[in-house]
């Protein structure tokens, strides 16, 4: 909503700068989202006479003239054949800058002095629409007088500043200039001057020229018209055409203009009819017939429907209610009689109706939010009265008013106590009064009622009131308080929050890159991925709505899409890829479902191109060892169909399964066209943030010096490494510090069916030095359990 500060000043005094003005309006709840100073890049451009015109010496399409400029004569070499002598003309002096930033200076042109240019109405940032008497191609002849030397923008009505507010959809009065006056009077603190409306209704009775019914109430809960006869069409006088371009509205006619003004001072759509052109000079409101069609004002034939509410006469539609009127009823230069509309429609009608049509309004956007009813009757008054004062015709006697439902008002308690308490705050109760007031509640201070005025249907219990103190007693002066039995409510992240910030962090520092995918998909992956029929994430919840097939479940498993990840990026040959996704899986708690689902965590890693099972593990592994997580190991896991079954592990936390991590099976890649090496790593969160161990903890230096023993033995090809170190834990006891596999061997040399393995052992006591005695009990014990769980044979 555009808002001419001029304007807003014909109802409440402003007496601040402007920037000031617009913070205030702002934190009082009315935002203004720009300021534009009209006319703010015209500078030194002033209105001039032209005293004589010669033709240029050198050039046949040029002439040479004298223009007085005020308080001098100067030369002006122009190219424009639309001037004669004694025409005033805009004249941009030397020094100044015109729309755009187009700077002028004193020149020569073929060899000929020019000290400004005359300028058209384009290159002082209008065009032919703003201006319609102006020139296709030519300067801007200024049709009324005014003294030499004047500054151009005040001609043009460029001496004003213009306020653009955002409005709320849950404030339709503040898309007005009386409604924000409204406000501005109260935030602040000034009086707010309704505008006084005086009619002489020179004509007869209204109701002899015509009568109004209404078929669809429901749709149309009001409407009222007004009569004019004796009508003079001619273009609105200059003040009230710079005031509809100032709020973005061009200017048309005396009594066009007077209903866009009308709609923009308060906020009420109106549309005139001309009366000669309404069969059986009567008004119905009504809903359209399926199929009847109308021709609209911008000259396109509509096919309506019977969900549309139209004006029309005996026989035809006239307007979309709520939307635009019709041209076989619009005002013309041979009018003489018109009919003014001001009615209320329902909104969501106008809304549907605008959005079935493609054809969206002032008017409708207006209609679309909800008006109050009872403005249609201070509008058309206001039409009638600038009708008047513009001479534009005479005002018949009364009105012509349809409004069988009244609207009840609505009446609100009123405790100053608990606004108090619900704001936290001591605001004087004379105070809050003063601001209702302001706003127009009618204040009842003996029963402690308050009557909210009937263009404020946003407020609808007391935590409305509340807010409307607030907001003009101002936000920024409620002192911060902690709640209510709490001694403290500092704000800080959780555990949880803080070990999520660490994964993302550690997977961003190990060179991944993060992607985020749907949580809907396809059933068709669990195919792809090789699942049997029984397994349970086929489990899945299935979307009532869904987008397509493709988007038709919830996933229980993010495998397939960072699987489609490393697809795309590997078939747009990009050689090598590392990805993470911290996301959800959704697991029904049965079937059918009856309930919401858990949302499980889970770190999702994919890899290709350089990597290989090591370099996954190592991603994991370093995840560990920053979130402080000690206890962890990985075992084979020959039987998920997913995993390649030699290359791929279980991993768990504590005993606990936490996720897996390996290569992606041939087959499943071939569906999925990635890489043939593919690693993809599957971690549970909720298992990270159980385990996880924030706190560093200081650990001295040893007193006391370690001890080293090597061990190579023999054992079995399918022995796995993990089983040796077990063994080797678990009987080393408390002064086992460390274990080292430094030498994996086969050869020649080693048994078919075996290998070599050698690990370095250190030993140290915290409390003591360990003697070779102490070293070689431990030793046995672990020589004694490798011998006796996987058969082992010292080298």
């Amino acid at each position: 909503m555009k808002a001419p500060i001029s304007w807003l000043k014909d109802y409440v005094d402003i007496d601040i700068e402007t920037r000031e003005f617009a913070n205030k309006m702002t934190m009082s709840g009315s935002k203004v989202e720009g300021i534009e100073v009209q006319g703010e890049e015209i500078n030194k451009v002033v209105v001039g006479k032209i005293l004589s015109i010669e033709k240029h010496p050198d050039a046949d399409k040029l002439q040479v003239c004298k223009v007085d400029v005020g308080n001098e004569v100067i030369q002006v070499v122009t190219g424009a054949d639309n001037v004669k002598e004694q025409d005033l003309i805009p004249v941009a002096l030397s020094g100044a800058t015109l729309s755009g930033g187009i700077k002028i200076s004193k020149g020569k042109l073929r060899g000929v002095v020019s000290e400004g240019m005359m300028c058209s109405i384009e290159e002082l940032g209008f065009t032919k629409e703003d201006y319609p008497d102006a020139p296709e191609n030519g300067i801007y002849i200024i049709k009324q007088d005014y003294p030499l030397g004047t500054d151009i923008k005040e001609v043009l009505g460029l001496n004003d500043t213009i306020l653009e507010f955002e409005i709320t959809s849950n404030r339709p009065d503040c898309m007005s200039i009386i409604g924000l006056a409204r406000e501005a009077a109260a935030t602040l603190g000034k009086e707010f001057r309704k505008p006084e409306i005086k009619l002489e209704e020179k004509g007869d009775e209204a109701n002899k020229y015509a009568t109004v019914e209404i078929k669809d109430p429901d749709l149309c809960p009001r409407y009222i018209a007004r009569i004019v006869k004796d009508v003079k069409i001619e273009p609105s006088p200059k003040w009230m055409r710079d005031r509809l371009k100032a709020a973005g509205v061009r200017p048309i006619n005396n009594i066009v203009d007077i209903t866009n003004y009308v709609m923009l001072e308060y906020g009420q759509p109106m549309h005139a009819f001309d009366l000669s052109y309404l069969e059986g000079q009567k008004i119905i409101v009504r809903r359209a017939r399926d199929g009847e069609e109308i021709t609209t004002l911008d000259d396109v034939e509509r096919k309506l429907d019977s969900s549309m509410l139209v004006i029309a006469d005996e026989n035809k539609a006239v307007a979309v209610a709520g939307v635009m009127g019709a041209e076989n009823s619009e005002i013309r230069e041979d009018t003489r009689t018109i009919l003014f509309e001001s009615a209320n429609f329902e909104g969501s009608s106008v809304r549907t109706t605008a959005k079935k049509l493609g054809l969206r309004t002032e008017a409708s956007a207006r209609f679309e939010k909800g008006l109050d009813v009872q403005n249609t009757l201070l509008a058309i008054n206001r039409a009638a009265q600038l009708v008047e004062e513009l001479n534009a015709g005479v005002v018949c006697k009364g009105i012509i008013d349809c409004y069988e439902k009244k609207q009840k008002e609505r009446v609100l308690k009123f405790s100053p106590e608990n606004i108090n308490k619900l704001l936290g705050t001591n605001i004087p109760t004379e105070e809050m009064i003063k601001i209702l007031k302001s706003l127009e509640f009618e204040v009842d201070e003996e029963n402690l009622t308050v009557k909210v005025p009937s263009f404020r249907q946003d407020v609808e219990r007391e935590a409305d009131l509340a807010e409307e103190v607030a907001r003009f007693y101002g936000y920024n002066n409620i002192e911060p308080t902690l709640l209510s039995g709490k001694s403290s409510t500092l704000g800080k992240k959780t555990f949880k929050q803080k070990v999520e910030d660490i994964i993302i962090d550690t997977m961003i520092s190990c060179g991944l890159f993060e992607i985020y995918t749907y949580s809907f998909t396809s059933p068709k992956v669990f195919n792809k991925l090789k699942l049997p029929e029984e397994s349970q994430l086929r489990n899945t919840i299935v979307i009532q709505n869904p987008l397509g097939e493709d988007f038709s479940i919830m996933r229980t498993t993010t495998i397939p899409e960072m699987l489609q990840v490393i697809s795309t990026n590997y078939n747009r040959r990009v050689e090598e890829g590392a990805f993470f996704e911290k996301s959800f899986v959704y697991i029904p708690k049965g079937q059918p479902v009856e309930e919401l689902p858990e949302e499980k965590p889970v770190l999702t890693l994919g890899m290709y191109g350089e990597a290989d099972f090591y370099t996954l593990k190592g991603v994991v592994e370093e995840l560990f060892s920053v979130l402080g997580i000690t206890q962890y190991d990985f075992a084979p896991e020959k039987e998920n169909p997913v995993f390649h079954p030699g290359r791929a592990a279980v991993v768990k936390i504590n005993g606990e399964y936490a996720g897996t991590i390996g290569e992606i099976h041939p087959d499943v890649v071939e569906e999925f066209e990635c890489p043939q090496r593919t690693y993809i790593g599957v971690i549970e969160i909720d298992k990270l943030v159980e385990n996880a161990f924030l706190k560093p903890e200081y650990k001295p230096l040893p007193k006391y010096p370690a001890v080293t023993r090597d061990i190579s033995m023999l054992v079995k090809d399918e022995v796995l490494v993990k089983e040796i170190e077990d063994i080797l834990k678990q009987r080393g006891g408390k002064i086992l510090e460390s274990i080292e596999l430094f030498d994996v061997y086969k050869g020649e040399q080693v048994p078919e069916g075996m290998k070599s393995v050698a690990y370095s052992l250190t030993f140290r006591a915290a409390d003591r030095t360990l003697t070779d005695e102490d070293v070689n009990k431990t030793m046995k014990k672990i020589l004694d359990g490798l011998k006796k769980n996987i058969n082992a044979e010292l080298r």
